[in-house]
């Protein structure tokens, strides 16, 4: 199966592999970091590239009546949400457009809420726009994360206008309940305050946990609903940056859409566009395949170091190709743990602080790979771990 056969990424450009050294100091790792696969895309995908690379003209694109139907036919088969072409903007990935709605969306000076541990660039899209950042951190509950909702009406004032939610949550693997996601969207509701919803790990959910837009709920979260959602994660194509903003409240657009013609980059690009006709029209077998090895993948990590590795816990996730590993049994600091993983284990994995409060003990480890690398993987930090006397 192509699924199971390494690829080798190194000298491609590659964020991933080709910038190691940059990143941890060494080449002589095993990358486990960037939120992307080392599989290939989609055949139906690659096809439709190579078609739209013959013609020899690459010049200005306009976004066709195909593109807004793949993705309204997309929502519709996967999420039952029934959306309208009017409510689609693109955007060059959905960092740039969590920017961008904190930029036309709120004001300076402007409270915004995200909810920590969670991806790292939601503090930045907060910090860098000179709004004020209010964390509301997850609860740890039954070995299970929720939202903290008693935190969150405390800390709300007059001054917070957004909610960034992450969902399915990166790092945590969570994907909501429509009871959770409905509790929090009332809170939201009652305060008068937008929710940028970053949805990106839509689609890889395993069952029986099903991903619900929080804008599909009612008519009321989806007019404060700025949905951020995209193929990259879905079919391995995150280098294109091509992601698909869903607003139906038409003032929220106006604004949103605004930043977008006045940045000029609301245009897209003729590669990611074919990119998501094809992945969105043919792309579902493939999906299902990969959903199937990759659950997969994460079985074998949780199984391998619940049995062999037991200083380390970890949870199988309910979405997302990423494992939040626990290592606070290890006793180590954080910059003692990273520098651990790199220079003992030999692996790349993503610090755990960078995700922000309650980050502290934890890796965020990536399985999107082939299982002959996983296994390399694990048996590289079961063995350092027993050469530190941190694995009984």
């Amino acid at each position: 199966m192509i699924f199971r056969r390494k690829i080798n990424r190194y000298h491609t450009d590659c964020l991933k592999y080709d910038a190691v050294g940059t990143v941890f100091g060494t080449t002589d790792i095993i990358p486990l970091w960037v939120a992307d696969m080392d599989i290939p895309a989609p055949a139906v995908v690659r096809r439709a590239l190579r078609k739209r690379v013959h013609h020899p003209i690459y010049g200005y694109s306009i976004h066709n009546e195909c593109f807004f139907k793949s993705i309204i036919s997309w929502m519709h088969e996967r999420f039952s949400w029934e959306i309208d072409k009017d409510w689609i903007t693109c955007t060059p990935g959905i960092v740039p457009a969590i920017n961008i709605a904190v930029m036309s969306l709120t004001a300076p000076g402007e409270e915004i809420i995200i909810q920590p541990p969670v991806y790292p660039p939601f503090f930045k899209a907060v910090t860098d726009h000179g709004r004020e950042l209010v964390t509301n951190p997850l609860k740890f509950e039954n070995g299970r994360y929720t939202f903290d909702l008693d935190d969150l009406k405390r800390k709300i004032t007059p001054k917070t206008k957004m909610l960034i939610l992450c969902s399915p949550h990166n790092p945590v693997g969570r994907v909501f309940s429509r009871k959770e996601l409905s509790a929090l969207g009332d809170i939201c509701l009652k305060h008068g305050i937008t929710i940028v919803s970053d949805e990106i790990h839509a689609d890889i959910v395993f069952a029986p946990a099903r991903h619900i837009p929080v804008a599909a709920i009612s008519p009321e979260l989806s007019a404060i609903t700025v949905t951020c959602m995209a193929p990259s994660k879905t079919f391995n194509i995150a280098g294109f940056a091509t992601s698909e903003i869903i607003i139906e409240n038409q003032t929220l657009r106006d604004k949103f859409r605004y930043i977008t013609q006045s940045l000029h980059i609301c245009n897209g690009n003729i590669l990611g566009d074919a990119a998501l006709i094809a992945a969105y029209q043919h792309g579902k077998p493939w999906l299902k395949r990969t959903l199937k090895f990759l659950e997969g993948n994460i079985d074998l990590v949780v199984s391998y170091i619940s049995e062999r590795i037991p200083m380390i816990t970890v949870r199988k996730p309910e979405s997302t190709f990423l494992l939040w590993l626990d290592c606070r049994k290890l006793g180590l600091t954080q910059e003692e743990l990273t520098a651990f993983f790199i220079r003992e284990a030999g692996l790349g994995l993503n610090d755990g602080a960078t995700f922000g409060e309650g980050g502290e003990g934890f890796m965020r480890m990536n399985i999107g790979t082939c299982r002959r690398t996983l296994k390399k993987a694990l048996k590289q930090l079961e063995e350092a771990l027993e050469n530190k006397g941190l694995n009984p």
